[in-house]
């Protein structure tokens, strides 16, 4: 596994992220780790959907009309 050193880092980030992973219920490093990888990994097109959508409101309301198609094979020739 790589490893990396992040020099400057202002103190009070260092606590927030301290309280944080005591929060998480894990280490800093781990916190960190867990941070990194979330910010470097694509956000699933789905879920941001969905956040976006429940940020608007009123998604409980919307109104998901039934199938009424059925599903049938594809033909590629």
């Amino acid at each position: 596994m790589a490893s990396i050193v992040v020099r400057g880092l202002d103190e009070s980030v260092k606590n927030r992220l301290a309280a944080q992973a005591k929060e998480h219920g894990r280490s800093m490093e781990a916190e960190v780790r867990e941070i990194l990888t979330r910010a470097s990994s694509p956000p699933h097109i789905g879920i941001a959907l969905m956040g976006f959508a429940r940020d608007v409101g009123e998604v409980e309301e919307l109104q998901i009309p039934a199938r009424s198609d059925t599903a049938r094979a594809v033909d590629f020739e």
